[in-house]
C-alpha cells in the first residue's frame, strides 16, 4: 500500500483524536461509577462474612463520623457546637447529628401518642392517680425553672413527660461528659459531636458530599474564631484516601505524561510520535470503559483506576511499530511482520484475565472485561490503523552506533545455564526461610490513613461510646418479631456485663423498638378512657391546673390503648427509621438483630453470655481476614489455570520446545524472584501484589517473544533491542512512580511491577535472545521465517 502524505496522515491522526473524544463524551453518558467495595468481594461463607459484606456497610458504625470542636474556651466551643448540630439537624444528607442535647425531632409528632407502647415506664408504674399526683407536682416546679420554655407546650398532651423520658434514652448509650449542655471530652477541651449520614458506609461519595456539608457549616458557625475542627470515622478515612489518591494521581500523571513525551521524541527525534503514540492508548481507555458500562450496571472506581494502569502495557505496541519501521519498508509490511509475535504476547495476557471472569468477584470481572477490551482494541489499532498515519521513512535504529556497541558487549556475555538454577534455589530457599507472615490478611494495614489519624479516631471513639467496630452480637430468626422478643431477653445478662464492666455500654433495636408482644403487654396496663378520667379528678383535686387542661393526653392514651402495636414500618421517614435499619436487618424469610458494643474488654465472656442466650457474638476482623483468604485463594486457582493456558497459547504459536523454553522460562524465574525480592525485605504479600504479578508477566511474556522474534538478523536484533529499551524504560517510569506512593495498594503495585520489568528485561535478554548470523558492516535483511515471525 502506497504511504500517504504527511499532510494527510497529520490529518488522520487529529480526526482520530476527534473520534476519540466524540466516543468519550458518549461513554460518558452511559457510565455510573460505583464506590461499593463489596464488589472486590467475595461471595460470604460465615455468618460473620455475610454481616460484613451485606449489611454492615450499610450499618450504624460504617455511618458515624465522629466531630471534635478544639481551640478555644468551653463556653465558645459549647456555642459553636449548638450552632453546627442547629446547622445540620434539617440536612437531608444526615440521619442524626447529635451532640447532647435532648433531641425532640427524633420522636415524630404523629409517633408521640406511642410513647406509652414505647417506653418502660407501665413495666413498673400504673398511670393511676398517685402517680399523675405526683409528676403534676414536678411540673409545678419545672415550670418555675428556666426548662419551662421546653416544657409547656408538651404539658397538654404528655404531663408525664414521657417523650422527654424516650429523647433522653435514645441518646448514646454510653455518653461522654456533658459541660455547657452539650459534650465534652474528659479533659473539657474539645466539644464533641456525632453525624450519622444517609449514606452507607461504601457509598465514598455520599460520604465525601457529607464530610464537605460539615465542613461548609463549620466554616459558618467559626466565623472569625481561631476554632479547630477534627473529623474521624469511616468516612471521614475514605475521604480523606479519596482525596490523596487523587492528588498523587494527578502528579503521578503530570511526571508520566512528561516522560512519555520526552522519552519518545529522544528515542525517534520526532515530535509526532508522541501525538501517534498515545491514540492506541486512548483508543484501549475508551474502549476499556465502554465495555465496563455496556456489561455491567455500575463501573466502579477502583476498575477505571486500576484498569488504565493495566492497560498502559498497550504502550508498548506502537513502539514495536516505530522501532522496526524503516527506509524501504511499507509501514503496512512492517506491522504484518511484527503482528503474529505482537499478538501471541497480545492473546496470552488476556488469556490471563480471562480467567478472572470465572472468579465470582464481580469487580474482577469488571477488571478483566476493562484490561482484555482495552488490549484488543490497542493491538487492533497498531495493527490496522497506526501505519497509515507513521512516517515509512525514519532514522533506523539498526544504524545506531551506541546501540551496536551495546548489544556487541551483551553478546559477549556468557548465556546462563546452571547460575539460573542456582539462582532460582536461593530464591526459593528466601522465600521458605524468610520469617514472618507470608501473606498479609489485615485489610487495615492496606489503609493510607496515617497513624495520628487513627489514634486520633481512637481516642475520640472513647471519649464519645461510639460502638465496637470490631465485635458484635447477632440474633438470627425467622421474623422481626421472634428476634426483637429474643434482643429484650438479651438485655438483662447485657445489663449483667455493664454492671461487671466486661463492657461499658451496648446498643439494639429493641432500645427504640419494643416487640409487638411487649407493646400488647403494655396496652393492657393502660387505663380506659373512664379510668383515666377518675384518675385525673383525684390528681387535679388540689392542684392549680385546671381541669380540662389535659383533654390531649386522655386522647393520646385511648389512642395507644386501641392501636396496632407499632413495626419497623411505621418508623419509615423518621430518624429513627434509619438508627433502625442499622440494629434489625431483613430480608424474606430471615431476620438479624445486632446489638452494637462499646468499650468491650472481655470478648471471650461476652462470647459465653451471649451464646447462653441465643445470640452470637460475631469478630468482624477475623471476618474480614477469612474473606482476604478466601479472596487469595480464587485470584491463586486464576492464576494457575492463566499459567497453563498461556503456556499453551505460546506452544502453539511457537510449537518448537527449545522456543518456547526461552520464552517461558524468563517470565517463570522473574515471577520467582520478584516474590523473592519483596519477602527478603519483609513485605507481607497482599491481592495487589498476586494481580501485579499477572502484569509483570504479561511484559516479561512480551520481551521474551520480541527477542525470539529478531531471530538470528543482526539489524533486526538490534530494531528489537531498541523498542524494549524504550518500552521498558517507560513502563519502569510509570510503576516506579507508583511504587513511590503514601497509598498501599499503589505501592504495592508500583513495586511489584517495576522489580519485574527490570528482571523479565534482563532475563529475557540473557535466555531469550540468539547469536547473530550478520555482523556489524554486513546489515542483511534476510531472516528465518517461521511462527511468530514475518518477512522484513
Amino acid at each position: 500500500m502506497k504511504p500517504l502524505a504527511a499532510r494527510t496522515r497529520i490529518a488522520l491522526a487529529l480526526l482520530w483524536l476527534a473520534l476519540l473524544a466524540v466516543a468519550g463524551w458518549a461513554i460518558s453518558q452511559r457510565l455510573e461509577l460505583s464506590g461499593d467495595l463489596r464488589k472486590f468481594m467475595p461471595s460470604a461463607q460465615t455468618p460473620a462474612q455475610k454481616l460484613l459484606i451485606d449489611e454492615l456497610g450499610e450499618g450504624p458504625g460504617s455511618r458515624l463520623l465522629l466531630v471534635a470542636l478544639s481551640g478555644a474556651d468551653a463556653q465558645t466551643l459549647a456555642a459553636q457546637s449548638q450552632g453546627l448540630r442547629n446547622a445540620l439537624a434539617d440536612d437531608p444528607k444526615f440521619t442524626l447529628v447529635s451532640n447532647g442535647e435532648a433531641a425532640l425531632e427524633a420522636f415524630p409528632e404523629r409517633l408521640r401518642a406511642y410513647r406509652y407502647l414505647l417506653s418502660p415506664t407501665l413495666d413498673v408504674q400504673p398511670l393511676d392517680a398517685d402517680y399523675l399526683r405526683s409528676e403534676l407536682d414536678q411540673r409545678l416546679q419545672d415550670l418555675g425553672s428556666p426548662a419551662a420554655g421546653l416544657i409547656e407546650p408538651l404539658l397538654p398532651s404528655d404531663p408525664t413527660l414521657e417523650t422527654l423520658k424516650l429523647a433522653e434514652s435514645w441518646q448514646p448509650a454510653h455518653a461522654p461528659n456533658r459541660l455547657h449542655e452539650v459534650w465534652f471530652d474528659r479533659a473539657g477541651r474539645q466539644a464533641l459531636l456525632v453525624a450519622e449520614t444517609r449514606a452507607a458506609g461504601f457509598d465514598p461519595t455520599g460520604q465525601e458530599t457529607a464530610v464537605n456539608a460539615i465542613r461548609a457549616a463549620f466554616a459558618k458557625v467559626r466565623g472569625d474564631a481561631s476554632t479547630q475542627l477534627a473529623m474521624t470515622g469511616p468516612g471521614a478515612f475514605s475521604v480523606e484516601i479519596g482525596g490523596r489518591t487523587q492528588r498523587e494521581a494527578g502528579w503521578i500523571g503530570i511526571v508520566d505524561t512528561i516522560g512519555l513525551v520526552l522519552l519518545l521524541w529522544i528515542a525517534y527525534r520526532s515530535w509526532k510520535a508522541p501525538l501517534l503514540g498515545v491514540l492506541p492508548l486512548a483508543s484501549a481507555g475508551l474502549a476499556g470503559l465502554g465495555a465496563v458500562a455496556l456489561l455491567f450496571e455500575g463501573v466502579h472506581g477502583i476498575t477505571v483506576a486500576f484498569g488504565f494502569t493495566l492497560i498502559g502495557v498497550v504502550q508498548d505496541y506502537p513502539i514495536h511499530l516505530f522501532s522496526h519501521q524503516r527506509a524501504g519498508l511499507s509501514p503496512w509490511n512492517n506491522a504484518r511482520a511484527i503482528w503474529p509475535t505482537l499478538a501471541t504476547g497480545v492473546v496470552s495476557t488476556c488469556i490471563a484475565y480471562v480467567t478472572f471472569l470465572a472468579s465470582g468477584v464481580e469487580g474482577l470481572k469488571q477488571l478483566a472485561a476493562f484490561t482484555i477490551a482495552g488490549l484488543l482494541t490497542a493491538a487492533l489499532a497498531t495493527r490496522l490503523l497506526l501505519p497509515a498515519l507513521i512516517d515509512p521513512a525514519p532514522r533506523d535504529p539498526a544504524a545506531s552506533r551506541r546501540l551496536a556497541i551495546l548489544w556487541r558487549r551483551i553478546a559477549a556475555i556468557p548465556r546462563p545455564r546452571w547460575s539460573l538454577l542456582a539462582l532460582a534455589v536461593a530464591a526459593v530457599l528466601v522465600l521458605w526461610l524468610r520469617p514472618g507472615a507470608f501473606w498479609q490478611n489485615d485489610l487495615s494495614r492496606l489503609t493510607p490513613v496515617p497513624p495520628a489519624a487513627m489514634a486520633r479516631d481512637t481516642a475520640l471513639r472513647s471519649e464519645l461510646g461510639a460502638p465496637d467496630v470490631r465485635y458484635v452480637l447477632s440474633l438470627e430468626g425467622p421474623d422481626v418479631e421472634t428476634v426483637l422478643q429474643a434482643s429484650e431477653r438479651l438485655r438483662p445478662a447485657l445489663d449483667a456485663l455493664t454492671a461487671r464492666r466486661v463492657i461499658a455500654g451496648y446498643d439494639l433495636a429493641a432500645r427504640y423498638l419494643p416487640s409487638a408482644a411487649t407493646q400488647r403487654a403494655r396496652q393492657g396496663r393502660l387505663p380506659t378512657r373512664a379510668q383515666l378520667a377518675q384518675s385525673l379528678e383525684h390528681a387535679l383535686s388540689d392542684s392549680p391546673f385546671r381541669t380540662d387542661a389535659f383533654a390531649d393526653f386522655a386522647v393520646d392514651v385511648e389512642r395507644a390503648r386501641s392501636a396496632t402495636p407499632l413495626a419497623p414500618r411505621d418508623l419509615a421517614g423518621t430518624p429513627l427509621h434509619a438508627t433502625m435499619a442499622g440494629l434489625l436487618l431483613e430480608r424474606p424469610g430471615h431476620a438479624t438483630a445486632l446489638v452494637s458494643l462499646t468499650g468491650l474488654t472481655d470478648p471471650a465472656a461476652v462470647a459465653t453470655t451471649a451464646a447462653a442466650n441465643g445470640a452470637q457474638l460475631l469478630d468482624l476482623k477475623q471476618a474480614s481476614e477469612s474473606l482476604v483468604a478466601s479472596y487469595r485463594e480464587r485470584v491463586l486457582l486464576a492464576l494457575t489455570v492463566a499459567a497453563v493456558l498461556l503456556a499453551l497459547t505460546v506452544w502453539i504459536a511457537l510449537r518448537a520446545p527449545g522456543r518456547v523454553g526461552r520464552v517461558l522460562l524468563p517470565m517463570a524465574l522473574t515471577t520467582l524472584l520478584i516474590l523473592a525480592v519483596l519477602r527478603g525485605f519483609g513485605v507481607e504479600l497482599n491481592l495487589f501484589h498476586l494481580v501485579a504479578l499477572i502484569l509483570a508477566a504479561g511484559l516479561g511474556l512480551d520481551y521474551a517473544l520480541f527477542f525470539d522474534h529478531a531471530g538470528e538478523d543482526y539489524a533486526d536484533q538490534l530494531r528489537t533491542l531498541h523498542a524494549l529499551i524504550v518500552c521498558s524504560l517507560m513502563t519502569l517510569l510509570v510503576f516506579s512512580l507508583l511504587a513511590l506512593s503514601s497509598i498501599p495498594v499503589l505501592r504495592a503495585i508500583g513495586s511489584t511491577v517495576a522489580l519485574g520489568v527490570v528482571i523479565n528485561f534482563v532475563l529475557a535478554l540473557l535466555v531469550s535472545r540468539r547469536a547473530a548470523s550478520a555482523y556489524p558492516g554486513r546489515l542483511t535483511s534476510s531472516r528465518r521465517s517461521g511462527p511468530g515471525q514475518g518477512a522484513a
